[in-house]
């Protein structure tokens, strides 16, 4: 009997897209489909580094980027929009080629809308089905549901009740009946590992907020006598020098080299996009984060989880070493005890 065929597609969006569907892309080869994937841009060399053997396409980008300013990323997303939905247009066109020629029985989307074919089941993965836009959040928010009632299911990285990682934006008081919470998404593994680092210093996200976050914690952390592990967060092969002997600069990890450097880490310092706080609540890590200016959904998340206690946080342009040592004064991210059925989450596949 032959194997059925899933495709995963990819938003190119940061590098979490990508990394969160990693486990979901072993669950399937392990519960004995194929599976194919899908992306653009850095999230489709990622996947290809994870996935070498692995058959891929190119969908067309989107193209999102940040301004220098971080209080006109949302115009600039609204005045980029068109350009959008064009590519959702074109994938779409592009998915239905690709299901007819491989004989693809499932596809599972990450946040590509276009990304679905009515012949064929469709699972649409988001965190968001709340998406914050300032005083536009009513407005993204109703057409990203509407999306999603394109798709036969919506499957949530996280639990349903109130001790959860996503908030408001995952959560509403009623939820659209093809909504499954599946449970939150790591690659990663806690194991003991000996410390070696003060901190882990991980960066993600579009340009040119990236390179501007990495050129201010570089010359930040330049005379600092702590060990650092500098990992830039680029899809690069090309060899880094390090401003300080004490700081290890790595491009890009796989799954297993940053697990380790995570945990081998005191203390992480990154974005507070969702899918690096799954996986550093499954190692249950003490985190700073530096919210990406004008990304509402990150500033969101950071502030809500230094009112729980959890995690400190500032603004990219405020930061100072000094406000590291608010760490000491909160918790840690903490692994939620859920397990996932991914046998069950894969039955939309088998007709059953």
């Amino acid at each position: 009997m032959n194997k059925k065929r899933i495709l995963v597609a990819v938003l190119n969006w940061g590098l979490g897209h990508a990394t969160r569907c990693i486990p979901i892309i072993n669950e399937l080869q392990k519960n004995d489909f194929e599976v194919l994937i899908a992306s653009d841009g850095s999230a489709l060399e990622l996947l290809k580094k994870e996935f070498p053997s692995m058959e891929n396409f190119i969908l067309p980008s989107y193209h999102i980027s940040y301004s220098k300013s971080g209080s006109s990323f949302k115009w600039k997303l609204i005045a980029e929009s068109p350009r959008i939905f064009k590519a959702i247009k074109q994938e779409k066109k592009i998915i239905e080629s690709l299901v007819k020629e491989y004989h693809i029985n499932g596809i599972i989307s990450d946040n590509r809308p276009g990304c679905r074919y009515k012949h064929i089941k469709c699972a649409f993965i988001t965190h968001q089905f709340n998406v914050l836009s300032g005083n536009t959040t009513y407005l993204s928010s109703k057409l990203h549901q509407k999306y999603i009632s394109n798709f036969d299911e919506c499957w949530i990285p996280d639990v349903a009740g109130i001790h959860n990682l996503s908030g408001v934006m995952g959560h509403m008081k009623e939820m659209p009946k093809n909504v499954k919470y599946i449970g939150p998404l790591s690659r990663f593994h806690k194991l003991p590992q000996k410390t070696k680092y003060k901190y882990a210093i991980i960066l993600s996200g579009p340009e040119p907020q990236r390179t501007i976050l990495e050129e201010k914690l570089l010359v930040a952390f330049e005379k600092s006598d702590k060990k650092i592990i500098f990992i830039r967060g680029v899809i690069d092969d090309t060899v880094n020098s390090s401003v300080n002997k004490n700081i290890v600069i790595k491009n890009y990890l796989t799954s297993k080299e940053l697990e380790r450097a995570i945990l081998s880490s005191e203390i992480v310092i990154c974005r507070s996009g969702y899918s690096s706080i799954m996986d550093l609540a499954k190692l249950e890590k003490k985190v700073f984060f530096i919210p990406t200016p004008g990304q509402f959904e990150q500033e969101y998340l950071a502030r809500r989880f230094m009112n729980l206690g959890i995690a400190p946080f500032c603004t990219q342009e405020s930061f100072e070493l000094s406000q590291l040592e608010k760490v000491d004064d909160f918790s840690s991210l903490k692994r939620i005890d859920f397990e996932i059925n991914f046998r069950n989450i894969f039955t939309l596949f088998q007709g059953k």
